[in-house]
């Protein structure tokens, strides 16, 4: 059976890729739970200090899986997609954003919805000029419910924030970069290389240092 994430280690950089390209990495709970078992393992190895999260193929991810919603027999008439998906989704979000490494979301291309929760719970985000970026909760009658409404503001402000959601307009990698969202935007060609320079960086200093300055920085920007 194909695995739902594929891991790959160089030196100190974890590389995390979401591997259901022919579902566009679509969010399932399978997904999720291989997801959490590798941040619980990666956040535990003392030996790495940078965790890059990606996906494989045309998409960061697209989102959660309809159709596995739907075979589940999900209710989702009240707008939500399942307090299981729900649990294991903001666990998974926990781990990245309380995790003593570095987090760097690697958008190579679609992102929306879920994806894009997923996404921004990493400490930088960087992102392929070609990629398309959206929320479209509003357009398929979902709620938020994995901490979209709390972080989206804190990249771009919460009058941009509202303007996205409830247009469910998407945009490109220029223009998220351009609203904030990522730190750059690059031809997809180019990301790969830039985001792996940033990770070797960040990896050749105090692990230490990254683990209080993220505390501090969390704790700032919850004032």
């Amino acid at each position: 059976m194909t695995q739902n994430i594929i891991i790959n280690i160089n030196d100190k950089v974890a590389e995390i890729i979401l591997n259901r390209p022919e579902r566009m990495n679509a969010i399932t709970i399978e997904l999720l739970k291989e997801l959490k078992d590798a941040l619980l393992s990666i956040n535990k190895d003392e030996s790495l200090s940078v965790i890059i999260v990606t996906g494989a193929g045309k998409a960061f991810s697209a989102g959660v899986d309809l159709r596995q919603l739907e075979a589940n027999g999900t209710d989702v008439s009240s707008g939500g997609v399942g307090k299981e998906l729900d649990k294991h989704a903001n666990e998974v979000i926990k781990l990245l954003e309380e995790s003593p490494k570095a987090i760097i979301s690697k958008i190579n291309g679609f992102c929306f919805t879920g994806g894009l929760e997923l996404a921004l719970a990493a400490d930088l985000i960087y992102i392929a000029n070609e990629a398309k970026l959206g929320d479209t909760h509003a357009i398929l009658g979902f709620r938020p419910s994995w901490g979209l409404t709390q972080r989206l503001p804190k990249y771009i402000g919460i009058a941009r924030a509202k303007e996205l959601s409830f247009t469910a307009k998407t945009i490109s990698g220029i223009q998220a970069a351009e609203y904030g969202i990522a730190l750059e935007s690059l031809p997809r060609e180019e990301l790969d290389s830039r985001v792996n320079e940033i990770a070797i960086k960040i990896s050749k200093n105090s692990p230490n240092s990254i683990r209080a300055y993220k505390d501090l920085y969390s704790a700032a920007s919850n004032k």
